[in-house]
């Protein structure tokens, strides 16, 4: 076992997953403003008569979607996870694991 392979693994992972957690979570904050800013000027046009809003329709369309999103997240199929696993055994336990929980705490502090 060599250790400074270890360690430089958990340290690439480590600094890689919180990077991309902190980044990925700003990302999505910026994403939802600008969604909500729009809903909000859609509904404020629409309150001062400017525009009709068919919000059955958007409530459809956000629902399918979400409903999309749900499918792709979590109709994982087999094959998926044995490549997962794959992928986990010639990258490595030391890596990936220091890649998750960076990730977590980039994510929380992001």
């Amino acid at each position: 076992m060599d250790l400074t392979s270890i360690a430089a693994s958990v340290g690439v992972g480590g600094v890689a997953g919180f990077v991309i957690g902190y980044a990925i979570k700003k990302i999505l904050k910026i994403v939802l403003v600008i969604v909500g800013l729009f809903l909000a000027a859609l509904a404020y046009l629409a309150s001062q008569g400017v525009i009709s809003v068919n919000w059955d329709k958007i409530n459809s369309a956000s629902t399918s979607a979400l409903v999309g999103i749900q499918n792709a997240t979590m109709g994982a199929t087999p094959e998926a996870a044995n490549q997962v696993m794959m992928a986990l055994a010639n990258i490595g336990i030391p890596l990936t694991g220091s890649f998750a929980a960076a990730f977590a705490l980039g994510f929380m502090k992001g």
